[in-house]
């Protein structure tokens, strides 16, 4: 890969603090930034040398981003190495994050909380009581979330363009 331009080098660092916010390793965050701008499909040994990270570090990373689905392998005529490309589309690649998300630490915490509901008796009802209300309202929030992760992707991409307006027919939706 051709050098790293000042903005490339502003992305990818902030990309990776911002990963590390997230709750995903900083340096597994900076692959994807490097393979999102890059041009072409970049090999482990590329992204190592060009991140100045390990190889290691770099194959496990790609191992992980890969599992979430936001990176894949893709083959080079004339060339046996695998070379990584990054989702293109911003739109699924969010989706993609999300959902991976959601399946991490959404999912365990609803099971968590139905079996603790379950297991709550007569004697922490204040508790119990505590406890489905925050289940209710998460359960509602994943039934919106199943709603907007059916929706076709230029379905969402209007109503995300709606942004101020959204909410003002919605609120005369709800009114109705």
């Amino acid at each position: 890969m051709a050098e790293l331009t000042p903005v490339m080098q502003k992305f990818i660092l902030h990309w990776g603090e911002m990963g590390s916010v997230w709750g995903v390793n900083r340096t597994v965050a900076q692959i994807y930034a490097l393979l999102y701008l890059s041009p072409e499909p970049l090999t482990a040994d590329e992204i190592s040398e060009t991140l100045a990270v390990a190889r290691s570090t770099v194959s496990t990373g790609l191992h992980e981003l890969q599992s979430w689905g936001i990176v894949k392998i893709v083959h080079v005529l004339g060339d046996r190495r695998d070379h990584f490309q990054s989702m293109s589309d911003v739109w699924e690649m969010f989706r993609a994050i999300i959902r991976e998300r959601k399946s991490r630490e959404i999912d365990p915490l609803l099971a968590m909380l139905r079996a603790s509901v379950a297991e709550a008796d007569k004697d922490d009802a204040h508790v119990k009581e505590k406890l489905q209300d925050m289940l209710d309202s998460l359960e509602s929030v994943m039934t919106i979330y199943n709603q907007v992760e059916q929706m076709p992707l230029d379905t969402l991409i209007k109503l995300a363009s709606l942004g101020e307006n959204f909410s003002k027919v919605l609120s005369k939706v709800v009114k109705s």
